[in-house]
């Protein structure tokens, strides 16, 4: 009986640790700290007094609980979180602008972004819209793009064929089923997969934040893939997958259209089939610039006693005794300034933090070898800037970005193109992206007046840049110079054709090679999106044992390398890692504030998330 009694008030006690930890337990997040929207910064030097504060020992805030390398979303979405949760927090930026990828810069008085060219999943208390919401206190508004969001032209001359994606609910597939009438099973096959690929994503999540232990048991014992197809779409390639379903090449492209630098037999089908179902209940894009997002996570952070500093290389994470994090040194002039916090978390990428910041006698760990070997680094790319003197209505240009491809075989075109040499390949590019941030943004008319600016971006091998990699910016040589505006001419020539009009209006151009990429962003190797996105990535196995800490004690990543790459990717690693340094679930207080804000019942919502 006393045996009975015991278990009974064990499994009492258990549910009852649970529910407070999961409903009860204090939260970072309320509708209360939301305010109404401010008018649009449009004061430049306003602005940077919030994006460009520079560091000094005087502005470090006392009593550090986590200091954050790098202001990349990744980085200001945990400071903001837990900054909110009571935490003083410190972000240091080497770049003299905060922001990382979502940071803009202005020459000749155009605006460019650097990494942020539209965002999907911002509807309507949708749960990215929820989190902006929270760690920007409702400052960020966002710009819905014209239905028509993508153009992907594939060919050239009379072998030029040209297909379309809307967003929509219905509209999306419709819209495909219709450029596809011979393919429409192919098509809602495609989207079967895209519909159990993004409502079961948060099982791939839960990876990362359950025990390992636990993890490793449901994905090893088969549990997992008895639970849900998502398990098995993660490690199925997305070239593989669409030779079963289609022989139609063109229509294999338009599955994987959204090229992150990953040939796509290479690429996860789950990962591929996500990227495009981000957009499916709309494209966006920050009203007032890519800037926005950092300017107002950062006004959040030090509106709860943290601070944002830029000009605040880190040369080092510090260790105590025990090997364990406990600050970093940061490059002021000709010394060392060491700030010291118990926590330390990276936003600078994986490969950065193992390679650059820890000592060489920790670094050679096996433990820390094998993390980082979790992840390979990604692609390099180009981005070529142009800015012109005229409206968007003079030159013809809209908000739908567009996709050109030489080919419809990526697979083989990226094979080719790789494999070229440094010399053949500026002139040789396959495929290229093409946006204009400027007709994105009603407010550029506002802040920039009579201009348009135009952003293109190709993926290529680091290796064809590497012998300049020991130069200094803007003073890498003439030979330097030559190659990139190669590759510039390239990209503008190839633009043209589909903008004639941009040829003769064109007063400013800058191309930014993965050298450019380095020395700006510190992308490894000039990758973007840092790690690569292929089917070992994502193998569940190695999602589980790739997470937020790291073998090094009190050292936590945070940013693209926790889940996935891009703005959504950057946002979703900052909240897995405030979750786990917090040791609180945040992605339960954002769900129950969905449900709220949409008047739904828990019991419901819990059903179509785990059923």
């Amino acid at each position: 009986m006393k045996l009975l009694l015991f278990l009974v008030s064990g499994s009492l006690a258990c549910a009852g640790g649970t529910y407070w930890y999961l409903f009860l337990k204090p939260s970072p997040f309320s509708l209360e700290s939301l305010r109404p929207t401010e008018p649009l910064e449009v004061d430049q030097k306003k602005r940077n007094k919030v994006l460009k504060k520079g560091f000094s020992r005087e502005r470090i805030p006392e009593n550090l609980d986590a200091i954050i390398i790098g202001s990349g979303l990744g980085g200001l979405t945990t400071a903001a979180c837990m900054a909110k949760k009571g935490k003083r927090v410190l972000v240091l930026e080497q770049h003299d602008n905060a922001g990382g990828c979502c940071h803009t810069f202005t020459e000749k008085g155009f605006e460019f972004d650097v990494g942020l060219h539209y965002v999907g999943q911002l509807h309507e208390n949708s749960l990215m819209r929820i989190a902006f919401d929270q760690i920007t206190e409702g400052q960020l508004e966002f710009v819905t793009l014209p239905q028509h969001f993508d153009n992907i032209h594939i060919g050239q001359g009379e072998e030029h064929r040209e297909y379309s994606f809307y967003t929509g609910k219905t509209e999306m597939e419709a819209n495909m089923k219709k450029q596809f009438p011979d393919d429409t099973k192919a098509v809602e096959e495609f989207f079967r997969v895209m519909k159990v690929s993004a409502r079961k994503t948060h099982y791939l999540g839960l990876l990362k934040l359950i025990p390992r232990w636990l993890a490793l048991f449901f994905l090893k014992s088969g549990i997992a893939d008895r639970c849900s197809s998502v398990f098995r779409l993660a490690t199925t390639g997305v070239t593989t997958w669409a030779d079963q379903l289609t022989n139609n090449k063109d229509l294999q492209l338009m599955f994987n259209y959204l090229f992150i630098g990953d040939r796509p037999r290479d690429c996860s089908l789950f990962m591929n089939a996500l990227l495009i179902h981000h957009y499916k209940r709309g494209a966006y894009y920050p009203r007032g610039g890519a800037s926005e997002i950092p300017y107002h996570i950062s006004n959040t952070i030090r509106k709860y006693g943290g601070e944002v500093l830029v000009r605040a290389p880190v040369t080092r994470i510090l260790l105590d005794k025990d090997a364990a994090a406990c600050g970093v040194a940061v490059r002021k002039g000709q010394e060392e300034v060491e700030v010291k916090a118990p926590i330390v978390i990276s936003n600078c990428g994986l490969f950065n933090t193992f390679k650059y910041l820890l000592p060489p006698q920790i670094h050679i760990k096996h433990d820390i070898q094998t993390r980082a070997q979790m992840m390979k680094p990604g692609k390099a790319c180009v981005l070529l800037f142009c800015g012109f003197d005229a409206t968007a209505e003079e030159l013809d240009i809209t908000p739908t970005t567009l996709w050109l491809f030489k080919e419809n075989d990526i697979d083989k075109s990226m094979d080719k193109f790789f494999a070229m040499s440094k010399d053949e390949a500026p002139d040789n590019v396959p495929m290229v992206f093409i946006t204009f941030p400027s007709a994105k943004d009603p407010a550029s008319k506002i802040r920039h007046p009579g201009k348009s600016c135009m952003t293109v971006l190709t993926m290529v091998n680091y290796e064809w840049f590497e012998e300049w990699k020991d130069g200094t910016v803007r003073r890498r040589g003439d030979d330097y110079t030559e190659y990139k505006n190669r590759f510039a001419d390239h990209l503008f020539n190839w633009a043209c054709e589909h903008f004639p009009k941009i040829k003769d209006k064109v007063v400013y151009q800058e191309i930014a090679t993965p050298l450019s990429n380095e020395h700006y962003l510190r992308a490894f190797r000039g990758a973007p999106y840092s790690g690569e996105h292929t089917l070992e990535r994502f193998d569940p196995v190695l999602m589980a044992k790739n997470r937020c800490d790291t073998p090094v004690k009190n050292l936590y990543i945070t940013g693209q390398d926790v889940f996935s790459c891009g703005i959504a990717g950057a946002l979703h690693g900052g909240l897995i890692c405030a979750s786990t340094v917090l040791g609180h679930l945040l992605y339960v207080d954002l769900f129950m504030m969905k449900i709220k804000l949409k008047g739904g019942s828990i019991l419901r919502t819990l059903q179509k998330l785990f059923f």
